[in-house]
């Protein structure tokens, strides 16, 4: 059933003097319930009806700090105390390494707010305007100025309007009717309606009754993937092989990937068990000054330019006082210092304690330089006036 009630009063207007004067008008009149209609931006218009400053940017504002605030937090909560997860003796949680999410975030809120803000303030979406259905209010985007003032102001009465209009000196008047359409769903499309909200809110429901919830068997897969492929765990029967054992034998002969060592003196700096005490490679100034090269660039960081173990990493750990920080070792400690070169090589690759093995950073060739450079930095430490050639003594007593 369609039905029709009083939208308002809608009033033309010749020229842009006529349309600021009947806005001032009804500004002054005291009407709250309000708008004019113009077919371009007419100058002091704003002005004349009272338009104040949109609230739009207040609600960016807020909302764009909400979303800093809440990348702030959100990465501190995860980085710093839900997950805290210690990285080369840095800060926990520190501003410089989380500003892209706080911008992007600050960027996203701001903008949604943005979006959804304008449409909020405009009542928007309106999908028909009952001004749509008066035939003269097509004027309004070519030659002509209207008023419209709606029904639902605290004073509208339709005479009192109209002659305020008519005052005004308008061009027409009309009174313009809204229809009103009641209707009501038919009962099975509610029910379809219904039925259709309470199976959707099974899946969240089923996800936060697993997620905090624990099961003896393995939760509901719907697609598999790999999950439940059939394997042979190392040391257990198997009918699959003859002899009744899940776990192949390797087959004589078998070398493990990387480690087809044609010399295994140079590859791993041991023979027979034993560390090498001497180097596999000629030494000469080319190797000693790529082992220092290699030694900045690995090393320095942590050991020290000149192996005391005052890197930088080191010093920033010291700082802020890191309880699960190890110094590094001196590599001028006499620990250090009566290992052959073989087993510093063997450091170098597999690591020590704390220290990781650099064998996939490094190659061997660089692993020998850099403990042959480790060896000349302990003997600068070490050294005797016996050690300094006889013909250049006397110029350093």
């Amino acid at each position: 059933m369609t039905a029709a009630r009083a939208y308002g009063m809608l009033a033309a207007f010749k020229t842009v003097g006529e349309i600021l004067a009947a806005a001032k008008a009804v500004k002054a009149a005291g009407f709250t319930k309000w708008d004019c209609h113009t077919p371009f931006p007419v100058h002091g218009l704003d002005k004349a009806m009272g338009v104040r400053m949109t609230k739009l940017p207040w609600i960016v504002l807020c909302f764009g700090v909400t979303g800093l605030s809440f990348a702030i937090w959100l990465q501190w909560w995860t980085n710093a105390v839900d997950y805290p997860f210690l990285i080369s003796g840095k800060p926990m949680w520190s501003i410089p390494a989380n500003v892209p999410v706080m911008f992007e975030l600050t960027v996203l809120f701001s903008a949604l707010s943005t979006f959804f803000g304008m449409w909020m303030l405009n009542r928007l979406p309106r999908w028909y305007h009952p001004l749509f259905s008066v035939p003269s209010f097509r004027r309004a985007t070519s030659d002509r100025f209207f008023i419209a003032i709606e029904a639902g102001d605290p004073l509208y009465q339709s005479e009192t309007v109209r002659s305020l209009l008519e005052a005004q000196g308008a061009e027409s008047i009309e009174a313009v009717d809204e229809p009103v359409t009641q209707s009501d769903w038919p009962p099975k499309i509610k029910y379809v309606a219904w039925a259709a909200t309470g199976l959707l809110m099974l899946p969240p429901a089923f996800i936060v009754q697993a997620k905090f919830s624990t099961s003896d068997t393995p939760r509901f897969h719907l697609v598999h993937d790999m999950d439940h492929q059939p394997k042979f765990k190392a040391q257990a029967a198997s009918s699959l092989f003859a002899d009744g054992r899940a776990m192949r034998m390797p087959i004589d002969g078998t070398v493990a990937r990387g480690e087809l060592f044609e010399d295994e003196a140079f590859n791993t700096g041991m023979v027979d068990g034993e560390y090498l005490t001497d180097f596999p490679l000629p030494v000469d100034e080319f190797l000693i000054e790529r082992g220092r090269e290699r030694f900045n660039i690995y090393c320095t960081v942590c050991h020290g330019v000149s192996g005391l173990g005052d890197g930088m990493v080191n010093q920033r750990a010291q700082e802020i006082i890191s309880p699960l920080w190890v110094p590094p070792f001196n590599l001028h400690a006499d620990t250090v210092t009566i290992q052959p070169p073989g087993q510093i090589f063997q450091t170098i690759t597999k690591g020590v304690r704390n220290m990781p093995g650099y064998a996939q950073q490094i190659p061997p060739r660089d692993r020998w330089a850099i403990a042959l450079y480790v060896k000349a930095l302990q003997r600068s430490q070490a050294g005797s006036l016996e050690d300094v050639p006889p013909q250049h003594r006397d110029s350093i007593r």
